[in-house]
């Protein structure tokens, strides 16, 4: 009887942190309005990546998920009936030194918000300038 007691509110806890856990993931992938894994050079023409999409108006950010080998310099332009956004983001590492080891954590920097006025189309161009075989992925999430 006193396990069942203990066993109860146990269950309903780790029951509660599940349905949270899994709320907040849909969620997350139910705001993104574009994304891209550009880790295969066939996926650039002439050296740039470019893609069309329709986005309504708001608020929106840029998020990444670089490593090492990711382009130091990314470009990232974005044209349509009322928006001409564009930003050259740069890699930047950060060192982390735990007492028994060292990692690096990478990060792109530039103007992450954007605002789109009203829906409309877009065109989104990616320049890696020059590395193509460093891969990285981008999403557009709304705010």
């Amino acid at each position: 009887m006193n396990k069942k007691i203990v066993i109860i509110p146990i269950v309903i806890i780790i029951g509660i942190f599940i349905m949270n856990f899994l709320s907040e993931e849909s969620d997350e992938k139910n705001n993104v309005v574009f994304h891209v894994t550009l880790a295969d050079p066939n996926l650039y023409i002439d050296g740039v990546y470019s893609d069309t999409f329709e986005i309504a108006s708001g608020e929106y950010s840029f998020r990444f998920v670089p490593n090492g080998s990711s382009p130091e310099i990314l470009s990232i332009s974005l044209n349509g009936e009322k928006i001409d956004f564009s930003e050259d983001f740069k890699l930047q590492s950060t060192l982390h030194e735990t007492g028994i080891s060292q990692y690096f954590t990478w990060e792109y920097i530039g103007q992450k918000e954007i605002s789109i006025s009203e829906n409309q189309q877009i065109i989104i161009t990616i320049n890696p300038n020059g590395n193509v075989m460093g891969s990285v992925s981008i999403d557009i999430l709304q705010n």
